[in-house]
């Protein structure tokens, strides 16, 4: 498995993250001078979009990302997503904050596995970022802590060879393999079939620096061609017209990792067998890691970057839902399997007991408050705020 994985998983899933909440946010703003208390404006969405921005590319943040590691368990991913989802005055309920993941990781599962070349994650990654760049074009101070992560993956990625890029794609495919969430965008589009797998073309561009299929070249020992056949084949494929810009300021070409709820969509997702998968989902992400030491302590140092927005003096969170009403939302909470309502990350290691107790304190205080019944104001049906690390 590669180590230079993790930042590009992280990146590319949270630039997912902003677009759902982008997208849900304009959906239920209502124009300021119209909102009541509990409701949302475009100056709240863009205050949001600022705040889990800053917190996501905090520079202390990104160095510890950017060191060479081994991805870790989907459990401790979706903890540091929940953590940073709550980097703001929005708060999500658990039932909300699983819609998110899913339609996060599955997007990105969808993009990874159509990349022409392995090479290509990158210019999806950098979709990713330039978008979120538009995100926050008024706030200079924020833009350059985007274009500073910018330049480190420039840095860290464009020098690999191939190979080590096949190597990052097979540990995110890895990683994606178990996952088979039905999303209604790519159910209506017909890329996903109803048992939640991906319809991948036959057809379109071939990656760049190759030919199009149809030519068989056979060479002699000494490296000269001695012969062509040629073969039909069942796809139509094109050769590209250039090859996407690495720099930080480009034409990426590949349009993979841009935002597709720019148009007018729904953002829902169906779940197939809901209960069974969930519950599969969990006992997967329960296994033993023999890495667990290793992982856990990466975390610790991970979320000590990561801090939590604080609503000042009496000013609440304001709620958040990803599904179309508020029933649907209770309704995916109750079906919720028992197992993921977890409170506490509990910690087991075998070794190094003072660090031991440290890592369980630290994982111990991120504790997810049960969802409340709404009552119309801000901060009824929130999650509990964790304290800064």
């Amino acid at each position: 498995m590669s180590v230079r994985t993790l930042p590009l998983l992280f990146l590319n899933l949270g630039g997912e993250m902003l677009y759902i909440l982008d997208q849900r946010l304009r959906a239920q703003s209502i124009p300021g001078e119209k909102a009541r208390k509990d409701e949302w404006t475009d100056v709240d969405r863009k205050r949001v979009m600022n705040d889990i921005i800053t917190t996501m590319f905090n520079k202390k943040f990104m160095e510890e990302l950017f060191k060479p590691q081994e991805l870790y368990s989907k459990k401790a991913l979706r903890t540091v997503y929940d953590r940073l989802a709550h980097a703001s005055i929005m708060r999500l309920n658990q039932a909300s904050m699983d819609k998110l993941y899913d339609l996060m990781t599955m997007a990105f599962k969808y993009q990874v596995l159509l990349c022409p070349r392995p090479k290509d994650i990158l210019l999806v990654t950098f979709n990713h970022l330039d978008t979120i760049k538009d995100f926050i074009r008024d706030a200079p101070g924020i833009l350059n802590q985007v274009d500073e992560t910018f330049r480190q993956l420039i840095d860290t990625y464009c020098g690999l060879s191939a190979g080590e890029f096949q190597l990052i794609r097979q540990t995110l495919l890895v990683f994606f393999q178990d996952m088979h969430i039905r999303v209604s965008i790519f159910l209506k589009d017909k890329v996903q079939n109803s048992n939640g797998r991906f319809v991948l073309p036959i057809s379109g561009p071939v990656p760049w620096g190759t030919e199009v299929p149809g030519l068989i070249r056979m060479f002699n020992h000494s490296g000269d061609e001695v012969k062509r056949t040629e073969f039909t084949t069942t796809g139509n494929y094109v050769t590209p017209q250039r090859e996407g810009s690495f720099e930080l300021y480009g034409d990426r070409v590949l349009k993979l990792g841009t935002n597709m709820y720019s148009v007018s969509r729904p953002v829902e997702t169906h779940m197939s067998g809901s209960s069974k998968n969930l519950a599969s989902r969990v006992k997967e992400n329960v296994v033993p890691n023999p890495l667990a030491k290793e992982e856990l302590n990466f975390l610790a140092r991970l979320l000590g970057g990561l801090e939590v927005k604080k609503p000042a003096g009496s000013e609440t969170g304001f709620r958040l839902n990803l599904f179309t009403t508020d029933e649907e939302e209770e309704h995916a909470a109750l079906t919720r399997p028992e197992e993921l309502s977890y409170k506490v990350i509990n910690i087991e290691a075998t070794q190094e007991p003072g660090r031991r107790a440290e890592l369980s304190r630290i994982l111990g205080e991120l504790e997810v408050a049960e969802p409340r019944p709404a009552s119309g104001e801000k901060g009824e049906d929130l999650l509990a705020l964790m304290d800064t690390l």
